[in-house]
């Protein structure tokens, strides 16, 4: 009876070890996964640019609203 027990324990213990995935999915999965940290990286990168651009737009026109109102430059004919 201890016998059959024991190949009992170790053939559930090959199943055990046999079932997790192997190397080439564990490599696999980590390069999908540095893929989409750097797909997050640069969809985070373009939004800082744009928020960047259209401050830089909005301090703009405003300087300009600015030099306008104080008379140092004519308002442009439309």
């Amino acid at each position: 009876m201890k016998k059959l027990f024991a190949m009992l324990v170790f053939a559930g213990m090959v199943a055990f070890v046999a079932c997790g995935p192997s190397a080439e999915e564990k490599a696999a999965k980590a390069t999908a996964d540095s893929i989409k940290f750097a797909d997050s990286v640069a969809q985070v990168e373009a939004v800082q640019q744009r928020i960047a651009d259209s401050t830089a737009q909005a301090t703009a026109a405003a300087a300009h609203a600015d030099s306008i109102a104080k008379g140092l430059i004519k308002e442009p004919k439309k």
